[in-house]
């Protein structure tokens, strides 16, 4: 994967933010508090998922999934990041600014397909309730979420290869605060048009397609819910949809602003800015979206509370 490119460039320097000991230490403060409730509250839901007995349903099988890969997730790129506002020298090694690229992209692509496993989940659970059980078996919610993953893995594969095989002879200085495809493309010195095209592609499959299925299924559910003559029985099936519609809208939204665009708008200060909504902020929102009108998970909750109490 590396090449001749060790002997070009043996590191990078993580630019991140400001190099202001007081914004920095103002920043580790904030990031430090974002990422211990991101862990604490994405823990607590895969704990309640796992062992309350009214959690353990297909629907919540895959958001049990869906916490573990915000963990990975912002754990990719957040602790590095927290060290370079303590550390003088902000680098990172060229193979381990590769490893975390892969990782941010593995992870964000499972993430992808499976928020578009869930809407597909809801999208049988209103339109099918009778053959919800049937079609969303645990056993058929496992193979969907294992699917996630795998695709997630080989997906990164391609462009990780390509951008890593460039030539990086100029700046070692990344704008941004973890390693990522835009911000290393404008530091190569190689004509990166393959690796553009490679990029803007996936992009287009991963987010476009798994957007426009997601999108799919939520216009069929409003179809559906529309046909329902109660007021109060179409507010129910709309309530059940509305905490997923809010992380597919923010999730998707910031992924494709990001890669599905010309290397030539590339910005980054606002890259950086929309990279903490999708890489830290979401995640930390993720369990609380969840779980705020959820009445389940807050009775799990309370009896868990309740239990370790005594």
């Amino acid at each position: 994967m590396i090449r001749n490119n060790v002997t070009r460039q043996t590191e990078f320097i993580l630019v991140g933010f400001s190099d202001d000991p007081k914004v920095q230490i103002g920043l580790f403060v904030a990031f430090s508090i974002t990422y211990t409730i991101t862990l604490i509250g994405n823990i607590l839901l895969v704990t309640l998922t796992m062992y309350e007995v009214a959690l353990k349903t297909p629907m919540y099988m895959l958001l049990r999934n869906l916490s573990l890969l915000d963990i990975f997730f912002t754990t990719a790129t957040v602790p590095k990041m927290l060290s370079g506002f303590l550390a003088e020298q902000k680098s990172i090694s060229f193979v381990g600014c590769f490893v975390q690229m892969y990782f941010l992209h593995f992870l964000g692509s499972a993430e992808c397909f499976l928020l578009t496993v869930m809407s597909f989940d809801r999208y049988v659970a209103i339109c099918f309730p009778l053959r919800y059980a049937q079609l969303m078996s645990t056993h058929v919610c496992r193979r969907l979420a294992f699917a996630s993953w795998i695709s997630g893995v080989l997906c990164p594969v391609g462009h990780t290869v390509l951008v890593s095989s460039l030539s990086y002879c100029a700046s070692t200085e990344v704008n941004h605060f973890f390693c990522d495809v835009p911000p290393l493309l404008q530091l190569s010195c190689s004509d990166s048009t393959i690796t553009v095209l490679e990029l803007l592609t996936l992009a287009a499959l991963v987010t476009g397609g798994s957007f426009l299925l997601t999108l799919t299924s939520y216009v069929c559910i409003i179809i559906s819910v529309l046909k329902i003559r109660s007021a109060e029985g179409r507010k129910k099936a709309f309530s059940t949809c509305a905490a997923h519609l809010t992380v597919v809208a923010i999730y998707f939204g910031t992924i494709g602003f990001i890669y599905v665009r010309p290397k030539s708008s590339y910005s980054p200060d606002q890259d950086k800015l929309i990279s903490v909504l999708y890489n830290i902020l979401t995640p930390m929102l993720n369990p609380i979206i969840y779980s705020l009108r959820n009445q389940e998970v807050k009775k799990a909750l309370r009896k868990l509370v309740l239990r370790t109490s005594r």
